[in-house]
């Protein structure tokens, strides 16, 4: 069975947008702390040969570079990773390899989770975070924190999303002040 690991970059008050849509106005906050050993260990975070569980508005951005981007280990795996698209249109894809998820988003993300494969990431699409969590089908995240309080924008887990307790697995901190916190789901949430 595959594992179902969701990865995000997000200030420290939980903000994950970085593009100036829905006139955010902090675009690409992310850039002045990147650096080649961040992004080293995010390529390594991934764990290798993967596959990618995206919506679709992160499916058309990332068409739209990933394609393009010079070759280095993580354009190439991010161009030759299986996408599997949350879409009404799976017609309309064209970066490939893709599949498009079916209409029962819970069931045919627990099809892929038992097909043989490469574990899954999601990245981006947040609007499938809460989802996941309420059916148990992510394994594990990986949140990438920057140092900085944004105050607005999309939170990576919506209103609503079940409560669960997580625990720590491992934790990295960059030169630049980035930590890599990758936690596993500990069921329940434990309260005093």
């Amino acid at each position: 069975m595959r594992k179902l690991k969701i990865m995000e970059h997000t200030s420290l008050d939980g903000v994950i947008q970085t593009s100036g849509e829905d006139g955010f106005p902090h675009a690409d906050w992310t850039m002045p702390y990147r650096t080649p050993e961040g992004r080293d260990a995010v390529f390594a975070a991934h764990g290798g040969h993967i596959d990618l569980l995206l919506g679709r508005r992160t499916y058309d951005m990332w068409s739209g570079f990933w394609p393009k981007a010079p070759g280095s280990p993580m354009a190439d795996a991010l161009n030759a990773a299986t996408k599997y698209v949350v879409t009404h249109r799976p017609q309309s894809l064209e970066w490939g390899p893709f599949e498009g998820v079916g209409p029962d988003v819970v069931e045919s993300i627990r099809r892929i989770k038992s097909q043989a494969g490469p574990d899954l990431v999601l990245w981006g699409s947040s609007t499938l975070t809460s989802t996941l969590f309420e059916h148990g089908l992510a394994d594990e995240v990986m949140l990438i924190v920057y140092p900085v309080l944004l105050g607005t924008g999309k939170r990576l887990f919506a209103e609503g999303t079940p409560p669960r307790s997580l625990e720590l697995v491992s934790t990295r901190t960059m030169p630049s002040g980035i930590t890599l916190n990758a936690y596993k789901f500990a069921g329940a949430l434990k309260t005093g």
